[in-house]
């Protein structure tokens, strides 16, 4: 484990706490202009999010409508639409396989956006505890200069077992330790490069989790774009 890791692992609360920690509870917001252009929702959305913390396992409540829940399982690689009373209403595998042919503009289906947002939401969620699993690969790479600030960069390296934008990410982290910015390719999203950029610390049960996210372009020379796609608000975390 690098120094670098081991600062980040520190400030967020520690690998002793996150090890007390099975599953995360979390009340989530969506929003931004991407959601329309897939076809999903042109209005914000809500949903109380369920994690595992060992595996990649979540749970959207509700999604899309009332009385129907979402669940993200990478261990069957499967995404499921489930009833309020337990049963399957729509369930497919090996969805990743099926962007293939889309452009920016393409609506997606509902387990297409189910996919994407559990995968995302999952990684979001066990960041940064997760480079500390199995098969992760993490180096300290060249600092970088924004906002008046210099960030330290975390280059990580995902194993296949674990489903997330891109197989390599980096990361940006302010001098205290905290995430501040997160580069990759979305590679069901025809590979377009992101920055997203997270803040509004708050400490739930000794783990600090940042409740605010924006996504925006990134540029050819590493700047990113002014404008964002996609806004999420996060709050009421628990944990058992």
């Amino acid at each position: 484990m690098n120094d670098l890791l081991n600062h980040v692992l520190t400030a967020h609360g520690g690998l002793e706490r996150w090890s007390q920690i099975g599953e995360l509870s979390v009340d989530a917001q969506f929003h931004g202009p991407f959601w329309k252009v897939r076809g999903f929702s042109d209005e914000p959305f809500h949903a109380k999010l369920t994690a595992e913390t060992r595996q990649e396992w979540i749970r959207f409540s509700p999604w899309a409508a009332p009385g129907q829940d979402m669940i993200f399982d990478r261990s069957e690689d499967q995404v499921s639409l489930v009833a309020e009373d337990g049963g399957t209403l729509e369930s497919r595998t090996g969805i990743r396989s099926t962007y293939g042919g889309y452009d920016l503009a393409s609506p997606w289906e509902s387990l297409q956006v189910g996919y994407f947002l559990g995968y995302a939401m999952w990684n979001y969620l066990t960041t940064p505890f997760l480079f500390t699993y199995p098969g992760m690969e993490s180096r300290e790479g060249a600092r970088w200069e924004e906002s008046d600030e210099t960030w330290r960069r975390l280059h990580v390296k995902y194993p296949d077992s674990i489903a997330s934008h891109s197989s390599e990410q980096t990361f940006y982290f302010a001098e205290n330790g905290m995430l501040r910015r997160l580069d990759y390719n979305v590679d069901v999203n025809v590979g377009v490069a992101v920055a997203r950029y997270v803040g509004e610390y708050k400490d739930f049960h000794g783990i600090i989790f940042p409740t605010r996210r924006r996504v925006h372009r990134r540029n050819p020379d590493n700047s990113a774009s002014e404008n964002w796609s996609i806004g999420i608000e996060l709050e009421n975390v628990t944990m058992s």
